[in-house]
């Protein structure tokens, strides 16, 4: 399964983690700069469950081609975003 996690923050990073840790093709949509970060240092994630701490597969929107089988959808939103939320 061909999974895309939209956010590296805490719930995406975390999830993503968890997914790519049980074998899961995980792939993270961030922005440039960020994935500029996670090229050099990786993703590293701490928990209860354990550690996770290594390279992970980015793009950013301007690469997004291919079809995934799952969206995880983690990001954050705003208080001025949530408005039109209501």
């Amino acid at each position: 399964m061909n999974i895309l996690v939209l956010g590296v923050g805490a719930m995406g990073g975390y999830y993503g983690a968890r997914l790519l840790q049980a074998g899961a093709d995980v792939t993270f949509l961030v922005r440039p700069s960020r994935k500029v970060q996670l090229q050099r240092d990786g993703l590293t994630v701490r928990g209860e469950l354990g550690d996770f701490a290594g390279p992970v597969h980015t793009i950013t929107r301007d690469e997004l081609k291919s079809p995934f089988d799952l969206v995880v959808v983690s990001c954050f939103i705003s208080s001025e975003q949530q408005l039109f939320l209501r």
